[in-house]
């Protein structure tokens, strides 16, 4: 979506956005901090989001044809999905300056969540067998041992590696562990080379290697079902003003570097052999999780999850056109398809998770 110049030139000077761009280049949890003060100089911005939406259910705006419903209540700060092998959600929730609430939860419809452990500051999650890898402040930890709603053994398999914030954690097809992590900075270039940056690395921690770099803040990532195509959504550095770009949806290639802080989409040669993105979102949208639509009128399709703007976006993976799927929402922030082809997008803010049903 295209700002008008105007717009542009309000955000230079509106100081809560200002306050917004400056924390949030700390990353996810320092850009929720200051959230409710944001929104005030957000709803300056709101104008035509809800264009071609129609209410669908549960307060929510999408498409004509959809449906949506509350999937669970009483989530507030969740941060990231997995289904285990029996077909179950769990989530993560996570806070942005105090982590009281934090942990991971067994999800079921129309009841509370259960609280299985505490981690501090988990953003990813993923199932393999019967353990459940989790991406937190201070590494990654498996947890396993799993008795009723309660893990019985928790290690750490891999420690920092850098001072960037982990982000979300996916298993790649060769059976790698994939994680983002955010650089610790706006717009400097990171000491380490883990930070900015996505890595891989064996079940145990071992083998830790760079899978692409000079990236800002990838956040979600996902595999395209059936392939070794990894998609991430990407939050662009925030000090730029009138020229600063919108997130981005990107297809990311092992080896590749994404040019951050020098190039941010603006092309000439510092940009030179950067990929370019597969979908770029909104300026400071805080781009979440990633899901896949593979079947129905909107496949294929990715949908990327606005935490800073309210709204879940649809990326078509062929033509490339961005537009608005969901609004009605606080702070989306987790996105995943069910086996039966329905969206479940987490709301950050309010705790809600729904179940969207798309024509």
């Amino acid at each position: 979506m295209v700002w008008s110049s105007w717009l542009a030139s309000f955000q230079s000077w509106c100081a809560v956005s200002e306050l917004r761009r400056s924390v949030r280049g700390l990353g996810f949890r320092a850009k929720a901090a200051v959230a409710l003060v944001a929104l005030v100089c957000l709803a300056g911005f709101g104008g035509s989001s809800k264009k071609g939406l129609v209410p669908i259910g549960a307060g929510l705006d999408g498409p004509a044809g959809a449906h949506a419903t509350v999937y669970a209540r009483g989530l507030p700060l969740v941060s990231a999905f997995a289904f285990d092998g029996r077909g179950r959600l769990w989530a993560t929730a996570s806070g942005a300056s105090t982590h009281t609430r934090d942990g991971v939860f067994l999800v079921r419809p129309g009841k509370a969540p259960v609280k299985a452990a505490y981690l501090r500051g988990p953003l990813g999650l993923v199932w393999v067998g019967k353990n459940l890898y989790v991406s937190t402040l201070a590494g990654v930890v498996e947890l396993g041992g799993l008795q009723g709603t309660h893990f019985t053994s928790k290690k750490t398999i891999l420690s920092g590696p850098s001072t960037g914030e982990n982000n979300n954690l996916v298993r790649a097809p060769d059976g790698r562990l994939v994680l983002g992590i955010s650089a610790p900075c706006d717009h400097c270039r990171p000491a380490s080379k883990w930070a900015g940056a996505i890595v891989s690395f064996g079940l145990d921690g071992d083998g830790l290697r760079l899978y692409a770099g000079r990236i800002r803040a990838p956040y979600g990532l996902a595999f395209y079902p059936g392939t070794s195509d990894l998609y991430a959504s990407m939050n662009q550095r925030d000090d730029l003003g009138s020229k600063t770009p919108g997130d981005w949806l990107a297809l990311v290639r092992p080896g590749e570097s994404w040019g951050f802080p020098g190039c941010y989409g603006q092309g000439g040669s510092v940009c030179a052999g950067v990929p370019k993105p597969v979908g770029v979102l909104d300026p400071h949208a805080a781009a979440g999780g990633v899901a896949f639509l593979t079947s129905g009128g909107y496949a294929p399709s990715a949908v990327v999850p606005e935490w800073n703007r309210a709204k879940v976006m649809r990326v078509d993976l062929e033509t490339r056109k961005v537009t608005p799927l969901l609004t009605g929402l606080d702070n989306p922030l987790p996105a995943v398809t069910t086996s039966g082809g329905a969206l479940l997008v987490g709301d950050w803010g309010s705790g809600e998770i729904y179940r969207v049903v798309l024509p």
